[in-house]
């Protein structure tokens, strides 16, 4: 690709980029203050208002048992974004963190570590998560741990092979040279260089566990309920799929707007550090 063609990519992908920066802004606050934008009770149960369709007073209807949509909707992006979020940071810490050892100290920490990986690794995440949730039973805070753990493998080989190049590194041999430690090495000079893949691989991961998490949640794996959540709300709408579409309609939305956002910021980040 001539550098001309590339300016003109640039160009046509910006205004993409920009609606994805926005609609990620958007979740963002709704996120952080759901209370400022859905001013109704997500739990508040109306039987003489089920299956409403879409109005001036309830905006994306109500479900079938009168609790207004839109406050559910809103409400649960905090609920399921925030698990995703926090599932996937536990599991970069730990991932990276034994990805850095295996890589840079090598020997029986690399062997037992890859092992545990590979055992992982041979379920889909879908199953694994369905397994390690229906053991453990719903919840958050299972779901978060069956999350983490899912994904874990995916920090921990990023992690290594990062570790792995650096060890090789000019600067390494220097260090050592100067008599640096090994853990002040791998704590102050590798690890800092690694860090990058690991937020790049967090980004791109991001959207594949809102899948996950929305499937378990249609499954029933996820929060307990009333608690709002997009997958939740996914499987109670498809009873109703042919006489109030509009229940499965809005987290459908909201999971594709956000999963494709992040998508399209991952992409931006890969071409930076890919160029950098």
């Amino acid at each position: 690709m001539t550098p001309a063609s590339s300016r003109r990519a640039l160009l046509t992908a910006s205004p993409l980029q920009a609606l994805c920066a926005l609609i990620l802004a958007v979740f963002v606050v709704l996120v952080l203050v759901p209370d400022w934008v859905a001013m109704r009770s997500p739990l508040a149960v109306d039987p003489s208002r089920a299956l409403q369709p879409p109005s001036a007073e309830h905006w994306f209807g109500t479900d079938d048992v009168g609790r207004d949509l839109f406050a559910r909707v809103i409400h649960a992006t905090r609920v399921t974004l925030g698990l995703v979020a926090g599932a996937l940071l536990l599991s970069a810490a730990i991932g990276a963190v034994l990805g850095l050892l295996a890589g840079y100290v090598g020997g029986v920490v690399d062997l037992a570590a890859g092992r545990v990986v590979d055992v992982i690794l041979t379920f889909p995440p879908i199953i694994a998560g369905v397994v390690i949730t229906g053991i453990l039973g719903p919840g958050a805070g299972n779901l978060v741990l069956a999350l983490a753990i899912v994904y874990m493998p995916m920090f921990f080989r990023i992690a290594r092979s990062g570790a792995l190049a650096e060890s090789q590194r000019t600067y390494v041999e220097a260090a050592r040279a100067l008599g640096f430690g090994e853990l002040s090495i791998l704590v102050r000079q590798v690890t800092p260089n690694v860090l990058p893949l690991v937020l790049l691989q967090y980004v791109i991961l991001f959207p594949l566990a809102l899948q996950i998490e929305a499937a378990l949640g249609f499954l029933g794996l996820g929060v307990a309920p009333p608690t709002p959540d997009w997958g939740a709300i996914l499987e109670q709408g498809k009873n109703f799929i042919l006489v109030a579409w509009w229940i499965s309609l809005w987290p459908g939305v909201f999971l594709l707007a956000s999963a494709f956002a992040v998508m399209v910021l991952g992409r931006v980040l890969q071409q930076r550090l890919g160029s950098g």
